[in-house]
């Protein structure tokens, strides 16, 4: 039950950063959006002193511990596989259109259509 009514809190401080951006509209607008930056933060902290808000914060850690792990392609590797995606398409494009062309050529055949 506790953990439900800091997630309700939490919903409130933002929905009512939120309302405080469009009830303050004479202020500054970078004003009004540091406004709504700190009932963020301050939401998310009382988010996180409940269970779900703790879990969702591990599945962040544990997120970007993985991220690490991932071997990113070098630049050349991703020209190289960006060329053959490229090539690729252009190939199956012009595949697909002598397909489009060649059903043409046989319906107008079949409705006597053609010349």
């Amino acid at each position: 039950m506790a953990d439900k009514i800091k997630l309700i809190v939490s919903l409130l401080i933002l929905a009512g950063g939120v309302v405080g951006f469009y009830v303050f509209a004479d202020q500054a607008t970078w004003i009004r959006v540091l406004g709504v930056i700190v009932a963020l933060v301050l939401a998310i902290i009382v988010a996180a002193q409940s269970e779900p808000g703790r879990a969702a914060l591990s599945f962040v850690k544990e997120s970007r511990t993985e991220v690490r792990k991932v071997v990113w392609p070098t630049r050349k590797e991703t020209v190289q596989t960006t060329m053959i995606v490229m090539v690729v398409v252009v190939i199956v494009g012009i595949l697909l259109w002598l397909l489009d062309m060649f059903l043409l050529w046989a319906v107008q055949l079949l409705t006597g259509q053609g010349s």
